[in-house]
C-alpha cells in the first residue's frame, strides 16, 4: 500500500506552496515545467510513490550517447537531458563508451533497432574531426532527427549546442593577467578534437596579442587526471606559473603534480579548470574553473530535438552558450 502523501513534506522540499504541490499531484497545466519538476523531485527524494497522473506518458525512445561516465560533466549532462525528456513522456535510452567496449556506431544501430525516435551525442565523433560523418549522414537519410552537443562540427546541419570554448580561454587569460601571471600554459586534449583546437587557437591569438613578449606553452594530451599530472610536469618545466586545463579533471592531476614536486597550489601556481563539475568546489583546494551551464544546454538540445520529432524543420543552427569564470581558492595573486 502506498504511503500517503504529506503535502507539507512536499512543499518544503520543493520550496512552493501547497496549493502548488496539490496542483501539480492532480495534473494541472498552471504550473511552470521547473516547478513541476521540482515537486516531482521532491516526490522521489522523500520515498513517496508517484500518482498515476505523473507518472510518464510513452511518446517514444531517444538515444543519449555519451563517450564515458567517469568524468562528472557527462553524468551531470546527461541527467538534465533524461529529466528533460522524461518530462515530455519520452523515454531515454544510454549509451556509453569505454576503451575495448561497445563503439558509438554499434550503440546507434542497437538504438535504431529500438525505434529510438531521436539521438542526442554529447562530445561524439562529431566532435573529432579527423572521424568520418557518415555516420551521422546515415542517421539523417532514415529521418531520424539527432543533435549534438560540444563539437560543432563545420560539415554537419544539425544543431548544435555547445559552450563557447573562445570565450571561456579569454576569461581564463584575463584572470590570470589580472592577477599578475606572464607566463601561461595551456594542457588541453588533442587537437583533432573540435573544442581542443577551438581553445589552443584562442589561447595562441590572446597571449600574441595581450603578452606578445611571452612564448606559448601548450601540451596537448588526454582529458583525464594522468594527462593533467603529465601536462603539469611540462609546463612547469617550461616555466609557467599558471595552468588553464581543458577540463576539471586535468586540472586535479596538474594540483597532483605540484604537490608532488612541493609546489603550493595557488601560492606556487595557478590552476584553472573547465567544466565547473560536481566535484570542483570539493577539491583541494576548490578550483577556479569555467563553468558549462549544462541545464541550459541540456534543455535547450532536448526541446529542439523533440520539436524536430514533432515535424517542425529546426533553424537552430549552431548555439554557443556562455561560460562563467568560477572563481574559488586554486588561483591567487602572483608573489
Amino acid at each position: 500500500m502506498a504511503r500517503k502523501i504529506r503535502l507539507s513534506d512536499i512543499a518544503a522540499q520543493a520550496g512552493v506552496s501547497t496549493a502548488t504541490v496539490s496542483r501539480v499531484l492532480n495534473g494541472k497545466d498552471s504550473v511552470a515545467p521547473e516547478t513541476r519538476q521540482a515537486v516531482i523531485a521532491a516526490l522521489d527524494l522523500l520515498g513517496y510513490e508517484r500518482p498515476e497522473k505523473l507518472r510518464e506518458r510513452n511518446g517514444g525512445q531517444i538515444g543519449i550517447i555519451v563517450p564515458e561516465l567517469t568524468n562528472p560533466i557527462f553524468p551531470l549532462f546527461t541527467q538534465y537531458i533524461a529529466s528533460s525528456m522524461t518530462l515530455q513522456g519520452f523515454t531515454p535510452l544510454l549509451g556509453t563508451q569505454m576503451a575495448g567496449g561497445a563503439t558509438e556506431d554499434s550503440y546507434v544501430e542497437a538504438m535504431i533497432e529500438q525505434q529510438v525516435s531521436g539521438f542526442v551525442f554529447i562530445s561524439g565523433l562529431h566532435a573529432d574531426s579527423t572521424a568520418s560523418i557518415g555516420r551521422y549522414e546515415r542517421i539523417a537519410e532514415r529521418n531520424i532527427p539527432y543533435v549534438t552537443i560540444n563539437g560543432a562540427h563545420p560539415s554537419l546541419p544539425n544543431p548544435d549546442f555547445s559552450t563557447d570554448d573562445v570565450s571561456a580561454v579569454r576569461q581564463a587569460i584575463r584572470h590570470l593577467i589580472a592577477l599578475g601571471h606572464r607566463k601561461i600554459g595551456l594542457a588541453s586534449g588533442p587537437l583533432r578534437f573540435i573544442p581542443s583546437r577551438e581553445k589552443t587557437e584562442t589561447y595562441l591569438d590572446v597571449m600574441r596579442h595581450m603578452l606578445p613578449q611571452e612564448k606559448p606553452r601548450l601540451v596537448h594530451t588526454l582529458y583525464t587526471v594522468a594527462g593533467g599530472q603529465s601536462a603539469a610536469a611540462q609546463l612547469i618545466a617550461a616555466g609557467c606559473t599558471a595552468i588553464i586545463c581543458g577540463s576539471d579533471l586535468m586540472a586535479l592531476g596538474a594540483v597532483r603534480h605540484c604537490r608532488a614536486v612541493g609546489l603550493s597550489v595557488p601560492h606556487d601556481v595557478s590552476i584553472v579548470g573547465f567544466d565547473d563539475s560536481p566535484i570542483s568546489g570539493y577539491a583541494d583546494p576548490p578550483l577556479t574553473t569555467l563553468r558549462q551551464p549544462v541545464k541550459t544546454m541540456a534543455e535547450s538540445a532536448v526541446s529542439t530535438l523533440l520539436a524536430m520529432i514533432g515535424g517542425t524543420s529546426s533553424d537552430v543552427g549552431k548555439m554557443k552558450f556562455e561560460p562563467e569564470l568560477i572563481v574559488r581558492e586554486s588561483t591567487a595573486i602572483r608573489r
